[in-house]
């Protein structure tokens, strides 16, 4: 816009209306995703077969990453369109109040932008103006007011110079800024063709990188709550309009993805656009690392380490190879919707910070009439979400198979950084109480989202270190749960079950004879309290005692185990993880308890 007089005329709500279009592309998109993952899906597991399968679900998946980037790229194509006739707009006000400001004073803006004015007759007249007039032109040094000494004693041209100067800078903003956008939307495009590639994906995160930056008056990172409490983030979400909340999805994914307190359906949005980016991103940096040495070779000496795979290891290798792997579990539970009835994933969560982080529902959690919350201990970390999500979806039959009637979702939450070495880290309370605050706003923000405490019975499962961390979450804020449930605890560092706020009644523990880590952990990770110790009902201890939940003298639900070892208790039609879904659907006639 090179005059001011097409700034003046500009019909800025064109951008608009186009922002609207792509919005609704963008939004159609994301629906059509939906459609394909969470509708389209199970029909293909059970009416296909074979080969006929395989190619069904390739092309689905195909087709979802597909929607996926058209929701991302329109949208952001409708975030600049808007943050444009934002800045537009506010440039052509300032004109205008420029323009409005000269008229009332019956001044002249000529055609340059230069501002004729009433010249006071005791002055010398300026060159190019007519008798009687003066000619103000942008560029005074400071913007002149009218005041005794000021203009060379006339107010008139202190004035025209203010007005001109102010007319300058509208203009000149204007040209900036549909220069910047004007560059930007050129790039927001893609190849022809129908497969979605990591190049394209990795080019959509530069792409949100450039609308970040040339949005950030009209759309900044600022504006969303850090560190705020789930309540006030969804305050926060249900006071933007639904295009405020479009924009900050598409432009700020990680940052809405990880929001407790806000719908879950907008979670998962958002944390697959994350998901996919990331993914693509990492396949890239390890394809660029080359294909994977052997780890071993055989020389004269033996077998020894290969120093090639050294090397690639050194480079990130391994990290790369099991951040992919962590991804493709996600993505194998998102193929997995429909068989056997299981519902859509949710993506509440994801990020390599860390060891890597997920958390996964099974179901939607703001519907369901149940909830369950996995918390995995030692070694748990995106790399093995795989089996920590596999349990989730076990203990999600069962519930499902328990209760008629009702929806269920169970959740993973691989959502702190768990001890890694099971000699040196575990025995540590430390990675517990760092943890905690975490667990603890996530399960106010679930609260939140499903619509408060009764909207749905909560019960929080915790397997070796996880039922620490659930332990020292309760002993730092009420914990929003209705029942606890603990399997191969080491100890929750709290000496009672009445000390874990959902009630004695409501604290159910699992613990196989031929599990070693509670005998383990007791001496480290236990909890202590003045009371009697007992053995099938026989005292032989009284005082200061350390106690773990499978401790008569706990006072939990000690519930019958029909597995073995340390992590069996989520082995299929056992009763070790029938007792578990009794309790996650409150039927708590059906547990069987350990007499």
């Amino acid at each position: 816009m090179p005059t001011w007089q097409q700034l003046r005329d500009a019909k800025l709500t064109e951008y608009e209306d186009a922002a609207d279009g792509w919005g609704k592309v963008s939004n159609r998109a994301d629906a059509a995703r939906i459609r394909v993952d969470q509708e389209m899906a199970a029909p293909i597991h059970t009416t296909q077969k074979g080969e006929a399968k395989t190619a069904a679900q390739r092309d689905m998946t195909r087709l979802s990453r597909n929607y996926q980037y058209l929701h991302g790229e329109c949208g952001l194509v409708r975030t600049a369109l808007n943050a444009l006739a934002a800045e537009l707009i506010d440039a052509q006000k300032k004109l205008q109040q420029a323009l409005d400001d000269a008229a009332d004073l019956k001044f002249t803006v000529n055609e340059d932008g230069s501002v004729e004015y009433p010249q006071s007759t005791q002055l010398p007249m300026a060159a190019g103006a007519s008798a009687g007039n003066g000619v103000a032109k942008p560029g005074a040094p400071v913007p002149f007011l009218p005041g005794a000494g000021e203009a060379q004693g006339d107010p008139n041209k202190g004035k025209a110079e203010d007005i001109a100067e102010r007319i300058r800078q509208a203009v000149s903003s204007a040209v900036e800024t549909d220069n910047r956008y004007a560059g930007i939307l050129r790039r927001l495009k893609a190849p022809d063709g129908l497969e979605v590639t990591d190049d394209m994906l990795m080019d959509e995160v530069r792409d949100m990188g450039e609308v970040r930056k040339a949005t950030g008056k009209y759309l900044g990172r600022e504006h969303i709550p850090h560190g705020a409490s789930p309540a006030e983030n969804r305050k926060w979400w249900d006071g933007l309009t639904q295009e405020q909340r479009e924009e900050y999805q598409t432009l700020f994914p990680a940052e809405i993805g990880a929001l407790d307190g806000i719908p879950s359906a907008v979670r998962d949005s958002a944390n697959r656009t994350v998901l996919d980016e990331t993914r693509a991103q990492v396949q890239h940096d390890l394809d660029q690392l080359g294909p994977e040495p052997p780890k071993t070779i055989v020389t004269a000496a033996g077998v020894v380490r290969n120093p090639e795979w050294t090397f690639w290891d050194a480079r990130g290798g391994s990290r790369l190879k099991g951040q992919l792997t962590g991804m493709q579990a996600i993505e194998a539970r998102f193929d997995q919707t429909g068989v056997d009835d299981l519902p859509p994933a949710y993506l509440l969560g994801f990020d390599l910070k860390g060891n890597g982080h997920v958390i996964l529902a099974n179901g939607n959690p703001d519907t369901a009439d149940n909830t369950a919350v996995y918390v995995p201990g030692t070694t748990s970390r995106l790399e093995g979400a795989h089996g920590d999500i596999s349990r989730m979806t076990r203990v999600w039959k069962e519930a499902h198979a328990m209760s008629a009637g009702q929806s269920t979702s169970t959740i993973t939450w691989i959502g702190y950084d768990a001890p890694q070495n099971i000699v040196t880290d575990s025995p540590r309370s430390g990675y517990a109480y760092h943890a905690a605050p975490t667990l603890n706003t996530f399960m106010d923000g679930l609260q939140t989202a499903q619509g408060g405490p009764d909207a749905s019975h909560t019960t929080l499962i915790g397997h070796s270190y996880g039922t620490t961390v659930i332990g020292a979450a309760t002993k730092e804020h009420h914990i929003a749960a209705d029942d606890i449930v603990v399997a191969g605890s080491p100890g929750m560092l709290v000496g009672d079950a009445g000390d874990l706020g959902v009630g004695k009644d409501h604290v159910w523990s699992e613990a196989a004879s031929s599990d070693p880590v509670p005998y383990i952990g007791r001496d480290f990770l236990g909890g202590w309290k003045w009371g009697v110790d007992t053995y099938h009902g026989v005292p032989y201890n009284a005082g200061y005692i350390q106690t773990i939940p499978s401790d008569e003298s706990f006072g939990a639900h000690r519930m019958d185990v029909d597995t073995s070892g340390h992590s069996g208790y989520w082995t299929e039609r056992s009763t070790s993880i029938k007792n578990q879904a009794a309790v996650v659907v409150g039927r708590y006639d059906k547990v069987q308890e350990d007499n």
